[in-house]
């Protein structure tokens, strides 16, 4: 069996599993995958696990700063530019703290920041099913490496 069927099959059925699991749970299931998603974006393994886990969430928190300061901004700029401003502070301020090593990976943090936004700001909900998707993005992996040809003796 080739890495690629073993590929699809691993994360076909993990995806099953999680769709069926989230519906069950109401837990948010497109937040699950873009957790998974970013797991592997950022390269997998023990640390890109420690990474997708640091930035999703540091981006739900942003997401979550941006709207308490667009509420803020609103008062004197009015909603429309109190947003846009409260969004581009918090754009440049996800940017700048990949300046710490730990909080490198620029796309988790935006992917965690638009999941918040997608949820219609589900704080919990979207930290909740990005942890998981995250997680099941590291079973997925080690499932492929057991299963995989190169593997087998």
């Amino acid at each position: 069996m080739s890495l690629l069927i073993v590929i699809g099959m691993v994360t076909g059925i993990l995806s099953g599993i999680w769709a069926a699991l989230s519906l069950s749970l109401e837990l948010i299931t497109f937040a699950g995958f873009l957790g998974w998603s970013t797991f592997f974006a950022v390269g997998g393994g023990n640390k890109g696990l420690k990474s997708t886990l640091i930035t999703n969430f540091s981006g739900v928190i942003w997401g979550f700063l941006m709207m308490q300061m667009s509420s803020a901004f609103a008062l004197f700029l009015g909603e429309t530019l109190g947003l846009g401003v409260a969004v581009a502070i918090g754009a440049c301020g996800m940017c700048l703290q990949s300046y710490f090593k730990w909080l490198g990976f620029i796309p988790g943090t935006f992917i965690g920041a638009s999941t918040f936004f997608a949820t219609g700001f589900n704080l919990s909900g979207s930290t909740a099913a990005l942890i998981l998707g995250a997680l099941f993005g590291y079973i997925s992996e080690k499932g492929v490496h057991v299963l995989s040809p190169k593997n087998r003796g």
